[in-house]
């Protein structure tokens, strides 16, 4: 009797830890913090491990990630940083360009290139504290790379190409213009980056250059550079010289 009434206890106590176990399953804990989107189930609802949809979608905001892609003729330059040791940092901005929105650190390089476009995918952390960065959001990425001083800079619209490679009109003492072949560097939206071929204070031309040919008189205006020849208006605009931050843009 008494081995009966031992058996017992340890029946009611296995019924017991049974109850305490099922217990512990029903307690809904998230694995990560973040932002929990519209729940899928309802009050009242039996909900199973083996639901596909699941209870809610969480999404972590502190820190976020944001994908962008870069010319496959980039990766050189980057993987050397980052073999390097190097931090590059990525400036996000929103879809005009315009507003900053956050700023982070390259964090990895996907390890192969899309063929239909010549690109790989580069993936950029980002603190995002004041939440400014929503998932899926649309925006555009830059990322230094690199800092050139002391370089040549022109409005990229001023270059040419053609048989001979890429070249410039540029504007001589006499009103004339003439043909300059440029080696051309970094180009960064409307500014691009002369390695050889022209020098700082030298005029060019960057409108209605179909129009011009060698020796061809232009009127230079305060601003501007109106060409005599075909009756086209030409538009000038001296180069500058400073230092030129040289980012890899992507969305």
């Amino acid at each position: 009797m008494v081995r009966q009434y031992e058996g017992a206890l340890k029946t009611d106590q296995a019924q017991i830890d049974s109850a305490r176990l099922q217990l512990t399953y029903s307690r809904i804990t998230a694995p990560i913090g973040g932002r929990l989107g519209l729940r899928q189930v309802d009050v009242g609802n039996i909900v199973h491990a083996s639901d596909t949809n699941g209870i809610v979608v969480i999404t972590q905001l502190q820190p976020i990630t944001v994908i962008f892609t870069l010319p496959e003729d980039s990766i050189g330059a980057v993987m050397q940083k980052l073999h390097g040791g190097q931090k590059l940092p990525v400036d996000v901005y929103d879809r005009a360009g315009r507003t900053k929105l956050a700023t982070g650190t390259l964090l990895t390089v996907d390890n192969q290139i899309d063929t239909a476009t010549g690109t790989v995918k580069l993936k950029a952390q980002v603190g995002n504290e004041d939440s400014s960065l929503f998932p899926n959001q649309f925006v555009n990425a830059r990322m230094l790379l690199d800092v050139k001083h002391g370089a040549i800079l022109i409005p990229s619209a001023a270059i040419l190409r053609g048989t001979q490679g890429t070249f410039v009109y540029v504007v001589k003492d006499d009103r004339s213009v003439a043909v300059r072949p440029v080696k051309v560097g970094t180009t960064e939206g409307e500014t691009a980056a002369i390695e050889s071929g022209i020098a700082a204070g030298e005029m060019v031309v960057i409108d209605g250059t179909d129009k011009l040919r060698e020796g061809a008189k232009v009127e230079l205006g305060e601003r501007s550079a109106a060409a005599v020849g075909d009756g086209a208006q030409q538009k000038g605009r001296r180069r500058r010289e400073g230092d030129a931050a040289v980012p890899d843009s992507g969305s």
